[in-house]
């Protein structure tokens, strides 16, 4: 059985102060696993089961994910035009979907949860001029005022499954700073995911 597992949208992210999210958006592995012992050489086919949610997001998800695929010379399939509607993970319709596909892979993806963090600085700024107490203005003076602000940090999980021999053979988490909205992130996420599976042989790697 392939164990698929649903991905709840990204939530809305908390706007930061302008000079934090200037250039600061982006996606990063944390961890990663590969199987040293696959050897069934770079996949063509890949089919990507993402979002279970809001069936508009599920569809931008996997449209611009397979995409992507594509253009890194994989046959990336969306899952949503293959896959039974209504029929939960693991049943003997969906995994026979899966195999009627033809993919060499199933890319899964799920949201492990969103993390607001807080964070808080002490931000520096002149203070007024003073008369000193034997004459003479003295400063300006400096005093010191905290600055806090709110980011999410989403962590999603992604396992890429051997078809034909029903093996999980590279698994990573990743997090991504302050996420928008679902055809936002999708793009910057798949690249760092691609990048992943072309140097370990698990794709071709793209043409330069």
């Amino acid at each position: 059985m392939l164990p698929i597992l649903p991905l709840r949208r990204c939530g809305l992210a908390i706007a930061l102060a302008a000079l934090v999210v200037a250039g600061c958006a982006s996606t990063s592995i944390r961890s990663a696993w590969f199987d040293t012992s696959y050897n069934g050489g770079a996949m063509k086919k890949i089919l990507v089961i993402g979002a279970r949610g809001p069936i508009a997001d599920q569809r931008v998800f996997e449209d611009i994910f397979a995409q992507k695929l594509q253009a890194a010379g994989v046959n990336g399939v969306p899952g949503y035009l293959v896959m039974p509607v209504n029929v939960p993970p693991g049943d003997p319709a969906w995994n026979a979907a899966i195999e009627a596909s033809g993919a060499d892979g199933l890319l899964a993806v799920r949201l492990l949860g969103v993390d607001t963090r807080t964070q808080v600085w002490t931000t520096m700024a002149p203070g007024p001029m003073l008369w000193g107490p034997y004459g003479g203005w003295w400063g300006p003076g400096t005093y010191g005022g905290p600055t806090v602000t709110q980011y999410e940090i989403a962590s999603v999980e992604t396992n890429l499954w051997d078809i034909k021999s029903r093996r999980l053979i590279w698994a990573a988490t990743t997090d991504t700073f302050n996420p928008a909205s679902v055809a936002q992130e999708t793009p910057g996420f798949a690249g760092v995911i691609l990048a992943q599976l072309a140097a370990r042989g698990l794709i071709a790697a793209p043409p330069k």
